[in-house]
């Protein structure tokens, strides 16, 4: 009887808290924990591959060091006649002093060494005869600039998603450099993508004055400068036309160093804006091109869209901006998102998109439901006829086996797919077989002439090794497909690995504990199997 003491205590334990954990799915809010989350399957949204563009970002880190340098030569005094892009990875440096090349040469040398590192960017090739110099990212360094670029996009993007306030978004690596996100519930399926795939590369560029715009629209762009248009159109009266802006291609400071951003309302014509704060080492930099450029224009620029340009009237500082627009609170509150969630590294671009509807997940649910009750009954009363009372018993651990199951879901935040019901289905036999070959051991014993107790305890103590060595290896089989798989593998290996786990628990303890409390208390005068 002590043995069945604190057998009985566990399976109470257990049972009390996997209602706990239950009982939210079917009323929320009543207790304090999580339901069962349903996936994009079961409760339709939207399923998106997108392929981050990681050149870009070589090209991007390309096109810095091509200002570092233009700098560093200034300073140093290395005569050029210009830093062009060769290939995707180099750089090619037209020098401009045929009598110093070498001296030149040797001083570049320097540069790249103190300034960038021989890991990062080398002379890939000198020629006197041009006098050029070829440098070329390392090949490790590209490699490196291409991981770091996915995993950044990887965490804006999931960062944009959690302040958008969508439940249980999944969201992960699929390959080297695409994303896999999935969306159960999602309404706004156009609100969704524009959020996720906006760049959101803020930067801030002074206006080129000097220079004529009407002849850069006829294709006279003066060097270091660029046509940029307006995010909104233009308040000319033309319909459809964006404003042109002649912008210095130099970027006075980003969005990296933004704090935090956030909509309000202005008080004079009652339209959204998105006001933006500086951590400290932004606030410096603000004050600083703020100071430099006292009565010039300055154009706030989002995804190379100029939303607003205008006159520094005096140096400005604590670090605070504004960014204004023709747009509605909606699209004040998403740009805001994106600018607190981080820029992108490089453009995403979507390859793959699919779109669950709600009623196709509602039917989803009722025929996955449907098939988990058919399936539970057929099994439910084919046991009772066949093992009697004992098959009664293997029952009751049945209906506990899928409610420790449920309660795994809701404990752990899992999510319950179409692929998860069908882990919970091949579960069920798996827990019924397990009382199987408890109860044919047993009928083995009394063949044999023995005791009822004796038979039981040689039924459960012989059993037992075959369950666990079973249960065991489907287990490891389900820990590798939920470490290695994606998706519906990955469903499916955790309500098997669930379901497993709960099984031999059922049939080992509460199984015993049932048959001993019975045939103790003389309920079952003779073994029912």
């Amino acid at each position: 009887m002590k043995y069945f003491s604190w057998r009985a205590a566990l399976i109470g334990l257990v049972l009390i808290v996997s209602v706990i954990y239950v009982i939210p799915t079917f009323k929320p809010g009543l207790w304090p924990y999580k339901k069962i989350n349903l996936g994009l399957d079961l409760q339709g949204g939207m399923h998106l591959v997108l392929e981050v563009q990681t050149e870009k970002a070589v090209e991007s880190t390309l096109e810095r060091i091509r200002n570092e340098l233009r700098d560093l030569f200034r300073k140093e005094q290395v005569r050029h006649q210009g830093i062009e892009h060769s290939g995707k990875t180099g750089l090619l440096i037209q020098l401009a002093d045929s009598e110093n090349f070498q001296k030149d040469v040797e001083k570049i040398d320097d540069l790249l060494e103190t300034n960038f590192g021989s890991d990062e960017i080398v002379s890939d090739s000198i020629d006197s005869a041009t006098k050029t110099v070829k440098l070329v990212l390392k090949d490790k360094w590209v490699q490196d600039i291409q991981k770091q670029t996915v995993e950044q996009a990887l965490e804006t993007i999931r960062n944009r998603i959690d302040q958008f306030g969508v439940n249980e978004p999944d969201i992960r690596l699929q390959g080297e450099r695409r994303i896999q996100v999935q969306l159960p519930g999602i309404k706004d399926t156009a609100r969704a993508k524009e959020l996720i795939g906006k760049t959101a590369l803020l930067e801030f560029k002074m206006l080129d004055e000097e220079h004529d715009l009407g002849a850069a629209l006829n294709g006279e762009v003066p060097p270091g400068s660029v046509v940029l248009y307006s995010a909104d159109e233009a308040k000319d009266g033309q319909t459809g036309k964006k404003q042109p802006y002649l912008v210095k291609q130099k970027t006075e400071m980003t969005g990296a160093s933004l704090s935090d951003a956030r909509v309000q309302i202005d008080s004079q014509f009652n339209e959204p804006y998105v006001a933006i704060d500086f951590d400290r080492k932004g606030a410096r930099d603000f004050e600083r091109v703020t100071g430099e450029n006292v009565k010039k224009r300055m154009a706030i620029v989002l995804d190379n869209k100029v939303y607003s340009a205008p006159v520094i009237q005096e140096k400005i500082p604590g670090g605070s901006a504004r960014i204004t627009g023709s747009f509605n609170a909606q699209e004040a509150r998403d740009l805001a998102i994106v600018l607190r969630a981080g820029s992108l590294p490089a453009p995403v671009e979507i390859i793959e998109e699919r779109t669950v509807g709600p009623s196709l997940g509602r039917d989803s649910i009722h025929k996955g439901l449907l098939s988990l009750i058919v399936s539970s009954l057929l099994v439910l009363v084919f046991i009772a006829i066949y093992y009697k009372v004992s098959g009664l018993v293997a029952d009751l651990a049945l209906v506990l086996n899928i409610l420790m199951i449920a309660a795994g879901l809701a404990m752990f935040g899992g999510t319950l797919s179409m692929p998860g019901i069908a882990g919970i289905i091949l579960t069920i036999g798996m827990a019924v077989d397990n009382n199987i070959l408890i109860y044919e051991r047993i009928r083995e014993e009394m063949r044999l002439g023995k005791t009822p107790l004796a038979c039981i305890d040689a039924g459960f103590d012989r059993a037992s090794i075959t369950i666990f060595d079973a249960n065991l290896t489907t287990l490891i089989a389900a820990l590798v497909l939920f470490q290695f798989g994606t998706g519906p593998i990955k469903g499916f290996a955790v309500t098997l690995s669930l379901g497993v786990t709960a099984s031999m628990f059922t049939a080992l303890i509460m199984s015993r504990a049932v048959i001993d409390y019975l045939y103790a208390t003389n309920r079952m005068k003779t073994l029912s199997v």
